[in-house]
């Protein structure tokens, strides 16, 4: 497909010259004679690319620059001037340009330039192809913005699709960093009051002293610096979602006040002596167990109760390890995105070391690692020492390379099979399907090497 660039410059022989020698290299060539101008020929047509003087009369490079970006126009802009200088040059890019070039230049640096350009959008469009690819993949192993292959996520995905038709209360409970306000966030966005609006709070990171005016609301004067009439999180939350996040740090005295809004649909701002209806769903979620703190008279055993209609429970990362390669893909693709770079594998060593692992951070500690290694890695492929030194089984591996005592490549890579075989069967918990997966075997090529090392 041929590729449009629109000249913009002010000088006739700049676009005579630039129109002619991208014409020879196949590109189809629009010109300009100012920002303006520029902007007419966008508003008709897609452009590729726009080669854009810096100085121009009627409208300059960056009004035109800022003018495109406004719009949302697509086009790479490359922007071109005779008196730049570094800090000019940052500031376009930091406008939007995709890069600057100083003239007087030589053919080969505008096509160069276009080249990289070209290479850019190029892994864009895989990122996005990619993007649906995941999308339709992930269909029932997904919900919200979590995915799982495993049994347990799925019998949550499917309870939470069910329980999000319906007004109940939920207590969502999991360790740190399971995803906790993921399925929160799911269950609103699939219910009917979706396009209200989605508040959370953690309720330990509030002050003891602000919760109740927090919560509720406040009027104007009813303390010191109460200057006007404040809305409280569930009159923000009306008709919507209310996320408690981290319930069991809850005060006693707040926790009766929590349950008479939960009973009568009623709040009242501190300071004021009328109450206001409000129509909102809780929420509520916890990694401490409830009932505990019920009989250490912690936590009221009313408001559990009430909480506690119907609990979900997020199983730890390391009871579910079978999504691991599944969650792998699935963030390295939202990584990637965010942070415009291209890889997209994770060599059979690498995913051999985060299948070892205990992941006491859960999900979060593994989206973590996984965008440090992202940034580190200088290939296509995330290998082991792009991974923190202290993810489990990294001391082991480096013993497999003290104990191979040899310098036959035969013979070590015979011992190296039966250390990886050994070590994807355990991580695998012995599912010879799944760990044939893991060292990239067919399953008969893993059935005779089993059979070959007596595994």
């Amino acid at each position: 497909m041929v590729q449009k660039i629109l000249v913009i410059d002010d000088e006739a022989n700049m676009r005579h010259l630039l129109s002619t020698l991208l014409t020879k290299q196949g590109y189809r060539v629009d010109v300009a004679g100012h920002g303006a101008e520029g902007l007419d020929w966008m508003s008709r047509g897609q452009y590729d690319f726009v080669l854009c003087d810096l100085r121009m009369p009627v409208m300059d490079g960056m009004a035109f620059l800022e003018r495109v970006r406004n719009k949302g126009w697509g086009a790479t802009v490359i922007m071109m001037s005779a008196y730049g200088t570094i800090d000019q040059a940052i500031e376009t890019v930091k406008q939007g340009a995709y890069d600057y070039i100083s003239k007087p230049f030589k053919l080969e640096e505008i096509l160069l330039v276009l080249r990289k350009a070209e290479e850019r959008e190029r892994l864009r469009q895989e990122n996005r192809e990619l993007k649906k690819r995941i999308e339709a993949i992930a269909g029932q192993q997904a919900f919200g913005g979590m995915v799982g292959k495993s049994k347990a996520m799925q019998e949550i995905f499917r309870l939470a699709e069910k329980v999000a038709r319906h007004s109940t209360t939920i207590l969502i409970t999991g360790e740190s960093g399971t995803g906790k306000e993921l399925v929160a966030k799911g269950i609103h966005a699939a219910g009917k009051g979706s396009e209200a609006p989605f508040v959370a709070v953690n309720c330990g990171s509030i002050p003891e002293t602000l919760l109740e005016s927090e919560f509720f609301g406040y009027a104007r004067g009813a303390f010191t610096g109460a200057e006007r009439d404040k809305k409280g999180l569930f009159e923000e939350a009306h008709q919507g979602t209310l996320f408690l996040d981290e319930i069991g740090e809850l005060p006693l005295d707040l926790q009766v006040k929590l349950l008479r809004v939960l009973q009568e649909g009623e709040v009242r701002r501190v300071g004021e002596g009328k109450s206001r209806k409000v129509e909102v769903r809780v929420l509520a979620a916890t990694n401490k167990e409830l009932s505990d703190l019920v009989d250490q008279g912690e936590f009221r055993e009313d408001l559990y109760y009430r909480l506690n209609v119907l609990n979900i429970h997020i199983p730890p990362l390391r009871q579910r390890m079978e999504d691991m390669p599944h969650l792998c893909r699935f963030m390295i693709h939202k990584c990637t995105a965010r942070l415009g770079i291209d890889i997209q594998e994770i060599s059979p060593a690498a995913m051999e070391l985060l299948m070892r692992h205990d992941w006491p951070g859960n999900v979060r500690e593994l989206e973590n690692i996984l965008e440090r290694a992202l940034i580190l890695a200088d290939k296509q492929t995330i290998l082991p020492q792009h991974l923190p030194e202290q993810l489990g089984g990294r001391q082991e591996r480096r013993r497999i390379d003290d104990v191979l005592g040899t310098y036959s490549l035969k013979k070590a890579k015979i011992i190296m099979e039966k250390q990886l075989i050994g070590r994807a069967m355990e991580a695998t918990r012995g599912n010879k399907s799944k760990a044939a997966q893991l060292l990239e075997l067919s399953y008969p090529a893993l059935l005779a090497k089993l059979k070959e090392y007596e595994c």
